[in-house]
């Protein structure tokens, strides 16, 4: 098995989006890229600790590709936002590729290079090494399958 981390805004629906692929065995929402340790929800909302709302993907290599994965975070999103999807605004809700090793980092950033295109706008999509992921409080796992309430995700193609 092999680990993936995406920040697309609300975790919610980027974990919904994530579970869905062929591939992929698990998906926990959560936070990681800030300074503090344990975050809660509350204290991320308050926008001071660093953190992203984030999904940790684990996933099976032999099923599904590391840019098969890039392609859904591309595609589910609005990478050209600074710190906001939708209705959500915060640094929280920042885009990111929190990458797990060199291998991930270069096919990110080329990923990303390759997407610009697609973009009316410049893509603000932070690519960077993965750091401690922080599983959210369990209120907030398999949320949307949970509660029957959808997400504020986009599909970009």
């Amino acid at each position: 098995m092999a680990l993936a981390t995406f920040a697309a805004g609300c975790f919610w629906g980027v974990e919904d989006v994530f579970r869905k692929v062929p591939g992929v065995v698990e998906v926990v929402s959560g936070y990681t890229g800030g300074h503090v340790p344990a975050p809660t929800y509350e204290r991320v909302c308050q926008g001071d600790t660093g953190h992203a709302e984030a999904v940790l993907v684990t996933y099976d290599p032999t099923k599904v590709r590391y840019e098969d994965l890039l392609e859904v975070f591309w595609r589910h999103h609005d990478p050209t936002t600074p710190n906001r999807q939708g209705p959500d605004v915060g640094t929280q809700y920042r885009s990111a590729v929190f990458c797990h090793g060199p291998e991930q980092l270069r096919l990110a950033q080329a990923s990303k290079a390759a997407m610009a295109p697609r973009f009316s706008r410049p893509i603000v999509t932070e690519v960077q090494p993965a750091s401690t992921f922080w599983p959210a409080e369990e209120y907030h796992q398999r949320y949307v399958e949970r509660t029957g309430r959808g997400a504020c995700h986009v599909a970009n193609w």
